[in-house]
């Protein structure tokens, strides 16, 4: 059994990962087990973001590590918040950022639009690296597409997922059963290849 490094502290994505994981012969440790600090995501793309996570998850702990970096970008707003999602409330209305301040954000900035000018997309990549130089990182990536909704269609869920509408799924992402997420989400995608890139370098 192989040993990896997730290199997120996030507990969400951990719960979605690490079940897509399961049925694969790794040993997987949380970064958080190891280190506490955080790299700087300075990037212009989520591949880089993910890469910088994972070579200093890797570097720190000198295993192998996945890293994932992910966002939501809406069409009319000319891809916002992108790489930004999680922090895109920050300082909105004088607060921190945070999920429902992120989503408040959004939904003031959408006010007014019809359905059909409010398509967005989450992207998710995912990056494996085999030690912190390795020259050439495994790399997945994923799309999963919607709309935004005029509020929230719950009090529950993660990031965007209360007002993210799903017509395929007819339910907000925060309703659609984990088992099903892991199967169609952006990172159950971005995974997905990466897992079947290793599975042929076994070969």
């Amino acid at each position: 059994m192989k040993t990896l490094i997730l290199a997120t502290g996030n507990p969400h994505k951990v719960k979605e990962v690490h079940a897509m994981l399961e049925e694969y012969d790794f040993d997987v440790h949380l970064q958080t087990d190891f280190f506490c600090e955080e790299v700087e995501e300075d990037g212009l793309s989520f591949v880089e973001n993910a890469l910088k996570k994972a070579r200093f998850a890797s570097q720190k702990t000198g295993l192998p590590a996945l890293a994932d970096d992910s966002g939501l970008e809406v069409e009319v707003l000319g891809g916002e918040p992108g790489i930004y999602s999680a922090r895109y409330g920050e300082g909105y209305q004088g607060q921190p950022a945070s999920d429902e301040l992120n989503n408040r954000k959004l939904l003031d900035a959408l006010k007014g639009l019809p359905y059909k000018q409010r398509k967005a997309c989450y992207y998710c990549a995912m990056v494996f690296v085999r030690h912190a130089t390795d020259p050439v990182p495994i790399i997945g990536v994923g799309q999963w597409c919607g709309e935004i909704l005029m509020e929230p269609r719950t009090e529950y869920g993660v990031g965007y997922d209360p007002i993210m509408w799903m017509p395929q799924h007819l339910r907000s992402a925060s309703e659609i059963p984990l088992e099903v997420k892991n199967q169609v989400s952006h990172r159950a995608q971005a995974l997905r290849q990466v897992l079947q890139q290793l599975q042929q370098e076994r070969l």
